[in-house]
């Protein structure tokens, strides 16, 4: 798989600017295993970064220009000049997040230089596993590599493809998806404190399995709704008088909680029983206690169906298909933003073919679709080929 990549993006680099790449990196996409929403609630997720990744050929220019050849989209192109202001362009939506991170990356200061640059991914789009992380951090480890000497950390590059994000594509998404596609570590979960920012690997026991399966149901309400649910969210937090949800626990949340309108308080309660659900979480996974995982994993989809309100059907059909076949010896839930994408699975390598089927015979989309399932393992964050 990783092969096709580079081979892609060595045989567009040299059609398209006539000479081989300097240097090549790589992102990866991620899951999250549990933690859905708590991130930008100053709270905990514990996500992994996974064997599917955006790959950029990379070569330095001798002038200002920045150009960019897009694989995945024709090999189409766009070019800018560092020297003059960034706006983005509304007829490729790809090309914004490349020029949202080199735009920070110029407001940060750093000193960077012109650059060829093609890339390809094969992070499936619009699932929920981050293509678009996965493509800003590249970009960043691109600049930082060929330009700075390495001066940016994970964390920097992470931050600075949030940053892009938010301000620059306009999308207000937490830290996590970034984070993870900077410092993620083979064989290991990442813990994540979203307000320190702190990490702490919690390993994947052998032969456990971390199957993703894409629903196709289209993730049509995620930008609007992840939008509401912020806004709920920082309404409750208010309500209590503290910075974040991640600030109260379940019993502060009941005592204190006249006066709160009915649906932010349920919108709250999931924030913060999730919070927990978590660290308990990273905590049954660092012992192999699978049962444990299971009952945390099933508790969170239950929370995300009836307080946080973001799942839908099929999804809900998915998922209890997925823990009948599972049993005690994991879990399932939704994954990701909500009304669609992916659902994650954590089980034994021997049970992924009875997993599997179950889901082959037993689900389909509204449109007529199989769902499509990605068996990955737990892989390393943002480096250089």
């Amino acid at each position: 798989m990783t092969a096709t990549l580079q081979t892609r993006i060595d045989t567009a680099f040299a059609q398209h600017f006539g000479h081989a790449p300097t240097l090549h990196v790589r992102a990866p996409g991620r899951v999250n295993l549990i933690g859905e929403h708590t991130d930008y609630n100053d709270g905990f997720v514990l996500p992994c970064a996974i064997d599917f990744e955006t790959r950029i050929a990379v070569g330095p220019r001798s002038d200002r220009q920045v150009r960019i050849c897009a694989c995945d989209y024709g090999d189409a192109i766009d070019q800018f000049d560092l020297d003059a202001p960034i706006a983005p362009r509304p007829d490729a939506q790809w090309a914004n997040y490349v020029r949202g991170v080199v735009q920070v990356l110029l407001a940060k200061g750093l000193a960077l230089g012109g650059m060829d640059m093609a890339i390809a991914g094969n992070v499936p789009q619009g699932a929920g596993l981050s293509s678009s992380a996965s493509l800003e951090v590249a970009v960043g480890q691109a600049f930082n590599a060929l330009h700075n000497s390495e001066l940016l950390t994970p964390t920097d590059i992470a931050l600075a493809a949030q940053k892009a994000e938010n301000s620059f594509v306009g999308v207000n998404c937490g830290i996590m998806d970034q984070l993870i596609s900077a410092c993620g570590q083979a064989d290991h979960a990442l813990l994540i404190d979203c307000r320190s920012l702190t990490t702490q690997a919690v390993p994947v026991p052998a032969g456990l399995a971390v199957m993703i399966v894409h629903s196709h149901v289209q993730r049509g309400l995620v930008g609007s709704e992840y939008n509401t649910r912020r806004q709920q969210c920082e309404a409750a937090a208010a309500h209590y008088g503290v910075k974040a949800l991640r600030d109260i626990d379940v019993a502060r949340l009941e005592r204190d909680a006249a006066g709160l309108d009915a649906v932010v308080l349920r919108r709250a309660r999931h924030i913060v029983t999730e919070n927990q659900r978590t660290l308990d979480a990273a905590q049954a996974l660092a012992t192999g206690d699978l049962q444990r995982l299971g009952q945390l994993m099933a508790a969170s989809h239950d929370s995300m169906r009836d307080d946080f309100a973001i799942t839908v059907p099929p999804i809900d059909h998915l998922v209890a298909i997925l823990q009948a076949a599972i049993g005690p010896q994991g879990g399932a839930r939704m994954t990701g933003g909500g009304f669609g994408g992916c659902v994650v699975a954590l089980l034994p390598e021997a049970l992924v073919p009875t997993a599997r089927a179950a889901v082959a015979a037993q689900y389909r989309a509204p449109n007529g679709d199989a769902a499509t399932v990605y068996v990955c393992h737990a892989s390393a964050g943002v480096g250089v080929v």
